[in-house]
Parts: structure tokens; C-alpha cells; sequence
């Protein structure tokens, strides 16, 4: 184990796109490259078809090297799934025993709705605890891979709501507790779950925003991607993902001699300028310098083999250079102190492409409850901010600005 955080690129983009393909590309021109790469697919067929008929053994669970310096492994809903209750059932034996309950073997069980998500979250740990300069990760559709990118922190949220870390230090008096309540009190061993839960999970959430991570975008030129995209923009920006490349993928020729597929070319093109006007470098106000537009030919076929991924070159950059030792990222999202020319702190929320219309801003409590489009987000107020009372909010130029008047019976008085 090398201890740092590996150069991490998510891959997702619409169903239909290619994702898998683009994710073995770049993964294979990472270890061509020189870097132990650990190709993680979330699709429980495993990448095989895409590798090529050698590679087809390479879709177990725990990783198998199908090139030098390439090792690939996929996720499995059921393995987890069984695993997980299995280990709940031995935890719970007594209390099953004490009812007469009838425990159920491996063989009995099929996995349950959700299990992929968790099960992804689980091989998202273990890679990032792996020896892997680079991890490559074929994610689930656009929509599902956001949900399942943001799920660490709400779960973490939830888990520290329930069962509260400081209320395990007071194991001691839960007995007294108990008597005087009349109620029994949860056992020791559901804190110490919760503890390990919340362990695992800060892990998977420290890989996903680490400054090291970016996510790889796959689209097919046309409408339906278009705006896809465009929604996606809001929940990327909303839960602080980071976009290295948009990668138009199955480009068309826009030379050929038959009137079909040059129709077709001239609808790819037109969307491709307008992705490059609205998502191109220097094109997104707030946004820092837009993303990276790397068009990926059509080659005629589907692409199948080692052969073919190498000659995806567009794909061999991994971007700039965001490995682990570049410091921590700076926060997206700032406070600027305007007390002495306002009275005011303004939290600026960079979120380009939003619109008015689908911004939601509630407080509660020391959280700001942010909603922008179909994507929900809790955030926790910085120590500032919380004693300070919402004064109005604003969308200029694709970033939210939070305006807080500081509360006289919170704040600090100057002597």
C-alpha cells in the first residue's frame, strides 16, 4: 500500500454512450503509460466484451491483470449483498436464537434494490485502500452515478443524526439510563456498526472529493445528450464533482461521399459547437476554465480488443496533473467578509447553467439546505456563518451568493 490517494477518473455519461469503452481506453493509456491501473467496472457483466475475447476472465471481483500494468475487476450486487447479511445475521445470533428464527444460508439469497449502489460504494473503499498509481471507474448512467457519488455524505449525515458519536461515550450509564427511561437502550455493538460505517464511508467520500479525482464525461452528439448534460451540470456543480473532459464519443466523418451519414454528421457537428460554446474553456462564467472537449471518432464498428482502445488517442491524457501531492483543492465555495462596506458575509456557490427558477434555499439550524434542479444537497455552515441570520440570496453570472447579517446576540462584540 503506498498511503496516497490514487490519480481517480470517474467515468459516466448517458446510457448508450460508451462508457465502458471510454473508461477501458483511459485506463489502458494510464498503464501504457507506466502506472499500476486498476480498472473498476460498475456493470456486473465486467468489461470483457470490450477488452477483447482474452480478457473475458478478467471480470471477477477481486482484481486479475489482463495487460502489463492493467488489472481490472468489477462489482458484484450479489457477493455484497450476501456477504453484508451474513455477517448482520452472525451479529444478531442471540437475539435470533432467543425468537426461534430459522437462519438462512448463502444459497438462499438474492440481492435486494440498492444493493449496487452500496456494493459500488464497498469496491470504491478497497480500490482506494489498493497499491494503484491510477483507478479507473465505469460508473452507472449520468443520473445514477450522481446519486450514487453524493450517497457517502448523506449517509455519513444520517448516521451522525441517529446515533451520535458522543452518545457511545456514555456506555456506562446506559444500564441507569435504561431503568430510569423504561425503555432499553441500543446495544454497544449497533455504535460500534455505526462507527465502522461511518469509517468506511469517510474513506469512499475522501476518494470522491479528493483533488486528485476528476470525472470523465461520455456523450453521443445529439439532443437527448444534450440535455442530459445540461441537467447534469447542476448536480456536478451542486456536490462539487470536478469534470476533466467532456468526451463526444462515436463521432461520425463529416466527409463522406453518402448523403445519410453526412446529415447525420452535420447534426453531430452543430451539437458539438454548441457544446463547445457552453462547456469549452473559458466558456462557463463561475466555473473556472469549462471543460475539456475530446471528440472520439466512430470507428465503423464496436470497439473490441487492446488493438482498438490504443488507438482511442484523445483518451491518453488524464488531464492536468492532480495527483495526491498537490495539497488539498481549495474550496469551491467561499465567504467573503463585506461586514465594514455592507454589515454582510456573502457565501459565494459557484453553480453555471443553473437557473433561478430551480434554485431552492432553506435554512435549519447550522445547515443550508440547497436544491438545484432534481439534485438536493445539505450543507453544514462554517462556525461564521451560523451565527448569522439569512438576509437573501442571489444568481449572477452562474454563482449563487448567500448574503448573512451577523446576529448581535451571537456575534463577538467589539470592545
Amino acid at each position: 500500500m503506498t498511503g496516497k490517494t490514487p490519480r481517480t477518473v470517474l467515468v459516466t455519461g448517458p446510457g448508450g454512450a460508451g462508457r465502458t469503452t471510454i473508461a477501458a481506453a483511459t485506463a489502458l493509456a494510464a498503464a501504457r503509460r507506466g502506472d499500476r491501473t486498476l480498472l473498476l467496472c460498475a456493470d456486473p457483466a465486467g468489461p470483457g466484451a470490450v477488452l477483447g475475447t482474452a480478457a473475458t476472465t478478467a471480470a471477477g471481483v477481486e482484481p486479475a491483470e489482463v495487460t502489463p500494468g492493467l488489472w481490472v475487476a468489477r462489482v458484484d450486487p450479489a457477493d455484497y449483498f450476501r456477504n453484508e447479511f451474513l455477517a448482520l445475521q452472525e451479529r444478531a445470533a442471540a437475539a435470533l436464537d432467543m425468537l426461534g428464527a430459522r437462519r438462512l444460508d448463502g444459497e438462499e439469497l438474492t440481492e435486494l434494490p440498492g444493493a449496487e449502489q452500496f456494493a459500488l460504494l464497498q469496491a470504491l473503499r478497497r480500490a482506494a485502500a489498493g497499491d494503484w498509481n491510477v483507478l479507473v471507474v465505469d460508473l452507472p448512467p449520468l443520473r445514477e452515478a450522481l446519486s450514487v457519488l453524493a450517497l457517502p455524505e448523506r449517509l455519513r449525515r444520517l448516521i451522525g443524526r441517529l446515533l451520535p458519536a458522543e452518545r457511545q461515550a456514555a456506555r456506562a450509564l446506559r444500564p441507569m439510563i435504561a431503568q430510569l427511561a423504561g425503555v432499553p437502550m441500543p446495544a454497544g455493538w449497533l455504535y460500534g456498526a455505526a462507527a465502522r460505517r461511518d469509517e468506511e464511508l469517510a474513506a469512499v467520500q475522501a476518494l470522491i472529493g479528493s483533488p486528485s479525482t476528476t470525472v470523465r464525461l461520455v456523450a453521443e452528439p445529439g439532443p437527448a445528450a444534450a440535455d442530459a448534460l445540461r441537467e447534469a451540470r447542476d448536480g456536478l456543480s451542486l456536490y462539487g464533482l470536478r469534470v476533466d473532459a467532456l468526451v463526444p464519443n462515436k463521432v461520425l466523418p463529416t466527409d463522406s461521399s453518402d448523403a445519410w451519414l453526412a446529415t447525420l454528421a452535420a447534426q453531430q457537428q452543430k451539437c458539438l459547437d454548441g457544446w463547445s460554446e457552453e462547456y469549452g474553456l473559458g466558456s462557463a462564467p463561475g466555473a473556472g476554465a469549462g471543460w475539456q472537449l475530446r471528440e472520439v471518432r466512430h470507428l465503423g464498428r464496436d470497439p473490441r480488443g487492446l488493438d482498438d482502445l490504443a488507438g482511442l488517442e484523445a483518451l491518453a491524457d488524464l488531464g492536468p496533473d492532480l495527483g495526491p501531492d498537490t495539497g488539498p483543492d481549495p474550496d469551491p465555495w467561499w465567504v467573503e467578509d463585506r461586514r465594514e462596506e455592507e454589515g454582510l458575509l456573502v457565501w459565494s456557490l459557484p453553480l453555471p447553467g443553473a437557473v433561478k427558477a430551480d434554485i431552492g434555499l432553506v435554512r435549519r439550524g447550522d445547515e443550508l439546505l440547497l436544491t438545484v434542479g432534481p439534485f438536493h444537497r445539505i450543507v453544514p455552515l462554517a462556525g461564521a456563518l451560523r451565527r448569522c441570520t439569512v438576509s437573501g440570496a442571489a444568481l449572477t453570472d452562474g454563482v449563487l451568493k448567500v448574503r448573512f447579517t451577523p446576529d448581535p446576540g451571537l456575534w463577538p462584540r467589539t470592545p
